[in-house]
């Protein structure tokens, strides 16, 4: 099944992504001595552009000529996120007072959400 195999790949990709986020943001830090919130933004940068190239490629199959509009909506998508998760940790951790660990699991599992809802719906229609 189409929605099977999709859901599939996005959790096989994130997590990729994931490593490229880490990996990324070590190199630039500790290897290169770049400052932790400026080799923070290159991993995030470096992760967003592989996990676009990933769901356009295998998640998502997009056929679309339009690369560029795709790629700004990714990117978009992922920027909300970005926010929304920043908002919902301040949130629960500040305003409701709930555990660190606890809070960041929930918005996490949030932000996975929204990005998949957000690149089904919005970026790679079909």
């Amino acid at each position: 099944m189409k929605l099977d195999r999709e859901l599939v790949l996005y959790v096989v990709f994130g997590t990729f992504t994931f490593l490229v986020n880490v990996v990324t943001y070590f190199l630039f830090q500790s290897v290169m001595g770049i400052n932790y919130l400026v080799s923070n933004v290159f991993a995030w940068f470096f992760s967003v552009l592989f996990a676009y190239i990933t769901n356009r490629t295998w998640v998502f199959e997009s056929k679309s000529p339009e690369i560029l509009k795709e790629m700004s909506l990714f990117f978009g998508g992922r920027i909300f996120s970005g926010v929304v998760d920043t908002a919902l940790m301040y949130l629960f951790i500040d305003v409701l007072v709930l555990g660190n660990t606890f809070s960041k699991i929930v918005v996490q599992i949030i932000v996975i959400v929204l990005n998949y809802v957000f690149s089904k719906l919005i970026v790679f229609k079909d």
